[in-house]
């Protein structure tokens, strides 16, 4: 079942559940967090923002946890296949951060002495900065992008939990906008703007989580041989899905649902997951059928107490096909995304 939702309601009712389990291609859920009924241990809220291209790829974010902060960045050179992450935590925010209840208007920010990131969104564009003091090397990092050309539809879902009725997940991925700006990395620097392939993302998420949860994740922006744009979201592991998947074709601008899919990651001969080896990704309808073949792995293992965060985020190039549902098969040759599996226990 793919359950649409069309019409504008709130994202919450009185008694702090979800008013309709569903998904969306536009922002048509009013989210406020006052409304949350929850512990506010339990809040989860963040922007991430990744763009790049074929040569390099650079992700931001701000997330509010409630009993801490984070504020990221990573940098990712797909030619020597390395990656750069530094990250803040900032104990007992509880909100402080004040993230905007819309994906689509507002300023999300921080500064402090070692790091200045702000991400102020309006019609036109959303500007992208950071300032990353001693990120590599004793020098900073410095990105001011700006994403423009947003598409005409999203994948936007509402997704609640079957075992707290207080539990939801509300997310948005924007796909295909086109990425323009500069990062500076100590002493090397990436451009972006000159090409169609320089595209970013934003991954918007606000709800209140459970303690423990697995979820996979994966996304591309890419260009197809006749210079039509094509990206897809894909996730699962998470909530009550019944009503809707999170799983979207985008062409040109424009959604295209897809049923339930799945990761296959293979085993090392431990029975371990092989991260770094060929993935194979399929939906259960049968419109998606995929090879990722991994480039780097961005991972940590984050043990503090009672809480863990072991996080594999692969990026690679995608190989296969994708059928959309006017019956046109695309081929997807080797555009760079990324494939997630992330285990938490927040």
């Amino acid at each position: 079942m793919q359950h649409r939702i069309t019409e504008r309601m709130d994202l919450l009712n009185e008694k702090g559940g979800l008013n309709e389990p569903g998904y969306a291609t536009k922002e048509i859920f009013d989210y406020e967090r006052a409304m949350i009924k929850a512990s506010t241990l339990r809040i989860k809220e963040w922007d991430y923002y990744y763009f790049g291209n074929e040569r390099f790829g650079a992700a931001l974010t701000i997330a509010d946890n409630s009993y801490m902060g984070l504020v990221s960045a990573s940098v990712l050179d797909f030619e020597t296949a390395t990656a750069h992450t530094m990250t803040k935590i900032i104990p007992l925010t509880f909100g402080k951060f004040a993230l905007p209840p819309s994906a689509d208007a507002g300023e999300t920010s921080y500064q402090s002495k070692r790091v200045e990131m702000s991400f102020r969104v309006d019609e036109k564009q959303r500007h992208l900065r950071c300032h990353y003091h001693d990120f590599i090397e004793k020098l900073p990092l410095i990105i001011d992008v700006k994403l423009t050309d947003f598409p005409a539809e999203r994948m936007c879902i509402a997704t609640p939990f079957p075992s707290d009725k207080k539990a939801f997940y509300y997310n948005q991925k924007i796909n295909l906008m086109h990425a323009e700006g500069y990062v500076q990395m100590g002493e090397k620097s990436y451009e972006l703007g000159g090409s169609p392939l320089d595209m970013g993302l934003l991954d918007w998420g606000r709800g209140v989580w459970t303690y423990k949860n697995t979820w996979y994740w994966s996304s591309l922006n890419t260009v197809l041989a006749d210079g039509r744009k094509f990206g897809f979201n894909l996730g699962y592991g998470f909530g009550d899905t019944s009503a809707a998947t999170e799983n979207m074709l985008f062409l040109d601008g424009y959604a295209d649902k897809l049923e339930e899919v799945k990761f296959y990651i293979p085993h090392n001969d431990l029975g371990e997951y092989d991260y770094t080896a060929p993935w194979t990704v399929r939906s259960s309808d049968g419109r998606l059928d995929l090879v990722f073949r991994p480039i780097l792995d961005r991972k940590s293992d984050t043990k503090l107490l009672m809480l863990r965060s072991d996080q594999h985020q692969v990026f690679g190039r995608f190989y296969g096909t994708a059928l959309l549902k006017s019956g046109e098969k695309v081929a997807i040759d080797g555009g760079v995304g990324f494939a997630e599996r992330v285990f938490n226990k927040w």
